[in-house]
């Protein structure tokens, strides 16, 4: 089954100072949306194959729409997060079918060595919900200046039959970090933690 989109959003988001200090390089994020048909909403399915399908479809496509906004190659994205918010007909077990089980490789094959657990969130919500897309480092778990997040919100969107789907990629972490942990220099890149 494929996605039945509605509607495509990216944003870019790019910060160049913080508290009055130069932040160079500006941190860019990106997010790119999809708002999709829910072919469950309204009723039980037990089996959600093929909404674990739309999600390998949306990790392509919407990486390819965020990395494309951010402007770099997808080797030099530094952070990422997905999200997902069902409209009132739906459960959170559709919105985890999508994020879970096959979104996350075409997205990686998008950035190269990415081998941290993708930060993720969902939820249920109506027209205008807040997604709040949990961000962390795509080689490194322990990464702290890279734990951040970023809002995205569509005014007309999820309406109760439908899935709001949200894919963030980043230049760097936060503007100035200082709050410890491992550096992206100390990065080993193993085990997606350290």
């Amino acid at each position: 089954m494929s996605a039945r989109i509605r509607k495509l959003v990216t944003i870019l988001d790019e910060t160049r100072s913080e508290m009055g200090r130069p932040v160079e390089p500006a941190v860019r994020r990106a997010a790119a949306v999809a708002v999709i048909a829910n072919p469950f909403a309204g009723r039980y399915e037990a089996d959600l194959a093929p909404l674990i399908e739309i999600g390998e479809e949306l990790g392509d496509l919407l990486g390819r729409h965020a990395l494309a906004a951010l402007g770099i190659p997808g080797e030099q994205v530094e952070g990422y997060g997905k999200a997902a918010a069902v409209g009132e007909d739906g459960e959170l077990e559709h919105a985890a079918a999508i994020l879970h089980p096959k979104l996350g490789a075409p997205l990686r094959k998008l950035l190269g060595k990415a081998p941290a657990l993708i930060p993720s969130s969902k939820k249920r919500g109506s027209l205008g919900v807040v997604l709040d897309v949990p961000l962390g480092h795509k080689a490194a778990a322990y990464v702290r200046s890279h734990f951040d997040g970023m809002e995205v919100r569509i005014p007309d969107a999820p309406r109760a039959n439908e899935i709001m789907v949200a894919i963030v990629l980043t230049s760097a972490g936060r503007p100035l970090p200082r709050v410890g942990g491992l550096k992206t220099d100390e990065i080993k890149g193993e085990d997606g933690l350290r």
